[in-house]
C-alpha cells in the first residue's frame, strides 16, 4: 500500500509561482499537479519550472474545487491564519507540515494538499469543505509566504512518507457521511445557531482520524438505525435503500 500526494493550486496569480510549485514538486518526486482556475500559463511559467516542465505541461487544469478534489481520501487545506477564538472551528485544530506527517504516516490512499489564492488565501466555505488544516510556522513578523516556497516546505516534511497498512476510506463515502450526519442534526431538532459549528466540528473529528472504510460504514450504519429507531422515513428509492442497507448493515 502507498501513500500518494496531490498538490492542489486554487486560482493561482502569478505564472512564475505555478512554475516554481511544479519545480519544487520534482524535487521531493511528486508529479500530481492540479490547477483551479489559473492564470495563464506561458514563457515565465516554463522557465521557472526548469527541469520540471514534464510536471507542468501534466497539470491537470479544472474550473472548480470539486473536481481538484474527485477521487482524493482526504482533503488538507493550508491556511497561514490562525483561529483567534476556540470556539470558531473554520480554522481549528491547526496542524503544523510536521505533526501532519506523524498523522499520515499509517495511511494509504490519496491525499490532496490545497494551496490558496496568494493574495486571499481560501474563501470560509472553501475552508468549512477539508478534512483537515495545517500551517507551516513562520516569524510573527512576516508570517506569509511565498506560494512555492509554502509548497516546497510541505513536500519536504511529507517526502519521507511511504504509506502504512491502514487505508483510508473513500473520498465519495466520506462526503455521504458528512451529508448524513448533517440530516441527522436535523432530524433531532439540533439548535439552528449551533449546527453549522457542530457539524464543522465532526467534520474535523473525523477527518484526523483518517476513518477506514469499514469504520465509515459502520458509522453510516448506526446513523441509520437510529433514523429508523426514530421513526422517519428513508428517502431512497426501496430498492437502492435495500441494498445500501444491505451494504452498510454488515458491517455492525
Amino acid at each position: 500500500m502507498s501513500l500518494k500526494i496531490r498538490v492542489v493550486l486554487v486560482e493561482p496569480m502569478y505564472q512564475g509561482n505555478v512554475g516554481s510549485v511544479a519545480r519544487a514538486m520534482k524535487n521531493f518526486g511528486y508529479s500530481d499537479l492540479v490547477l483551479v482556475n489559473p492564470c495563464k500559463l506561458e514563457g515565465e511559467a516554463r522557465a521557472m519550472s526548469s527541469h520540471a516542465r514534464d510536471v507542468l505541461e501534466g497539470a491537470r487544469i479544472v474550473s472548480t474545487l470539486e473536481e481538484a478534489v474527485k477521487g482524493a481520501n482526504l482533503r488538507i487545506g493550508t491556511t497561514g491564519v490562525a483561529s483567534l477564538k476556540t470556539g470558531e472551528h473554520i480554522r481549528l485544530p491547526l496542524y503544523t507540515s510536521r505533526e501532519l506527517k506523524e498523522r499520515l504516516k499509517d495511511c494509504s490512499g490519496t491525499i490532496a494538499i490545497l494551496f490558496g489564492r496568494e493574495d486571499t488565501g481560501f474563501r470560509n466555505d472553501e475552508l468549512k469543505s477539508f478534512d483537515m488544516l495545517f500551517t507551516i510556522p513562520t516569524s510573527e513578523i512576516y508570517p506569509i509566504m511565498n506560494l512555492s516556497h509554502a509548497v516546497a516546505v510541505v513536500l519536504y516534511e511529507l517526502s519521507e512518507l511511504e504509506g502504512g497498512n491502514s487505508p483510508l476510506a473513500d473520498g465519495f463515502d466520506l462526503q455521504l457521511l458528512y451529508e448524513h450526519m448533517g440530516k441527522l442534526l436535523e432530524e433531532i431538532d439540533y439548535p439552528p445557531h449551533k449546527k453549522d459549528k457542530t457539524f464543522l466540528m465532526l467534520r474535523r473529528i473525523f477527518g484526523r482520524a483518517g476513518l477506514t472504510p469499514r469504520e465509515v460504514q459502520t458509522l453510516r450504519g448506526i446513523i441509520r438505525k437510529t433514523e429508523r429507531k426514530m421513526g422517519y422515513e428513508l428517502n431512497e428509492p426501496e430498492s437502492q435503500e435495500t441494498e445500501a442497507s444491505a451494504s452498510i448493515e454488515k458491517f455492525i
